[in-house]
């Protein structure tokens, strides 16, 4: 049950990263979940683990993190589709 709570978490902080940054994760939801695990990874190895926390996640060093992820993807994305 806290594997599906971690989840869905991921899924949610990858999406609200997707909105603040302005630009669609790629691969949709299977996109924020990864997106949410790999920012929170990356937010809390960077900021440490502080805030509030759900579902293991630091949820500001997570979205912080996801926020930087999503922007720089979205910025190796379109730099990919000119190249084409």
């Amino acid at each position: 049950m806290e594997f599906l709570w971690s989840l869905i978490v991921g899924g949610i902080i990858g999406w609200l990263a997707g909105m603040i940054v302005g630009r669609d994760v790629p691969f949709g939801i299977i996109g924020n979940i990864i997106a949410g695990f790999v920012g929170a990874w990356l937010g809390t190895l960077i900021l440490g683990d502080w805030g509030p926390v759900v579902g293991d996640f630091a949820i500001i060093p997570a979205l912080i993190g996801a926020i930087v992820l999503v922007f720089v993807l979205s910025l190796i994305f379109k730099s990919m589709r000119k190249a084409s």
